[in-house]
């Protein structure tokens, strides 16, 4: 019987102590990080996948058809303008000039015979010897002696030129290609694989494509296409490994055509290459940077999507209201610039846009590297009234 009271004694002094709990208090707004909109500066850059090749890709073709005697350079050498590449067996192009400096030789012997007939044809014309028909047939073989000996002429000056083709020359200072044949090897002008190819890598050009919209954002930018050459900016070149190359480059020239078949046009870009670090050849990234004064910019982190639209939210009374906004395409992988939708002064959530609903209670904090609004009005107003004061002392 005790124990039974016992027991009820415990449990009327557990619920007296459950009934004493202190009531839970409501839940106040959560903080977030905001950001005070402001305008500011930004350099954004565009990449464009590039070619490289040299400033002058020379192919050299062989002009007499021959088998290969003699290779005078190495593949990647550098040769000067002028420089034997190859020499190709000369043996038949001697004897061909040999023949036509002899036929020469025999033409004139024979112009000089012609020209003997016609001068004794035309004395014993004067003396009434020989009628005018003789003296005119002397004077046309003269006149085909001396055909006879140019066209013996031309075949010597061809046949020299032949021999002189025999040696190939690096038309302009460069660097050696590739050297796909070798000695003993059989060539002729109508191969489809050079000799080789000469590249004057001294300085490079860059080719890139750029689509046709912004060709003609750019167009409108500046007014024409030789303005917006004079005004682009200095460009970079990111090579194959990742790295920048070191020297800026700048655009040149741009194609007056549209290829239809991509709706992009080509543009050159030009660069020093005193290192011979860069290779006809080669590829890389093109970077143009883009410079954007007096714009918003807020943080990607800022921004959610819907339905393709971008939106971030302003903080409004407390609560967060969302509000959709314009950017440029063109962004650095952490930053939006905003077109349209948000103006200096607005306040909106610095972090963590994509987990806030609709209408959520927000208590301002500090957003990295900033200080909260609250705190910022605050220093303003204690900044007034330390003004009011030392005027009334």
């Amino acid at each position: 019987m005790n124990q039974k009271i016992l027991m009820a004694t415990l449990a009327a002094c557990c619920m007296t102590a459950v009934g004493c709990k202190e009531a839970p208090h409501a839940q106040g707004p959560s903080e977030y990080s905001v950001l005070n909109i402001t305008r500011a500066e930004r350099v954004l850059p565009t990449n464009y996948s590039a070619s490289i090749r040299g400033r002058q890709d020379i192919d050299i073709y062989p002009q007499v058809s021959g088998t290969i005697s003699n290779l005078c350079v190495n593949e990647g050498e550098v040769v000067a303008k002028g420089q034997t590449l190859f020499i190709i067996d000369q043996v038949p192009f001697k004897a061909a000039l040999q023949t036509a400096t002899a036929n020469v030789e025999a033409a004139k012997a024979g112009v000089a015979t012609a020209q003997l007939t016609y001068d004794s044809k035309k004395e014993l014309y004067n003396k009434n010897v020989v009628s005018k028909f003789d003296l005119l047939t002397t004077e046309n073989r003269l006149l085909t002696a001396k055909a006879q000996l140019a066209q013996a002429e031309a075949q010597r000056v061809n046949a020299a030129n032949n021999l002189s083709y025999t040696v190939v020359k690096a038309p302009a200072a460069g660097i050696v290609g590739t050297l796909p044949y070798r000695v003993g090897a059989l060539v002729s002008p109508s191969i489809r694989v050079p000799l080789t190819t000469v590249s004057d890598n001294s300085e490079v050009y860059v080719y890139f494509s750029m689509s046709e919209n912004q060709l003609l954002g750019m167009t409108r930018q500046f007014g024409s296409i030789a303005a917006t050459l004079k005004n682009m900016p200095d460009v970079q070149l990111r090579l194959s490994d990742g790295s920048l190359y070191t020297s800026t480059g700048r655009i040149e020239s741009i194609s007056g055509v549209i290829d239809a078949s991509t709706g992009s046009v080509s543009l050159r870009a030009a660069f020093d290459n005193e290192g011979g670090l860069l290779h006809s050849g080669g590829s890389g990234s093109l970077i143009i940077p883009n410079v954007h004064k007096d714009c918003i910019v807020v943080p990607q982190a800022a921004t959610f999507e819907l339905q393709d639209k971008v939106f971030v939210y302003k903080v409004q009374d407390g609560k967060a209201v969302s509000a959709m906004i314009e950017v440029e395409k063109i962004s650095n992988g952490r930053e939006f610039i905003v077109k349209s939708g948000l103006q200096e002064g607005d306040v909106i959530i610095a972090e963590g846009a994509g987990l806030i609903r609709e209408g959520t209670p927000v208590k301002a904090k500090a957003a990295a590297g900033s200080k909260p609004v609250v705190e910022e009005k605050a220093a303003a107003q204690d900044a007034a009234a330390e003004k009011e004061t030392g005027k009334e002392e």
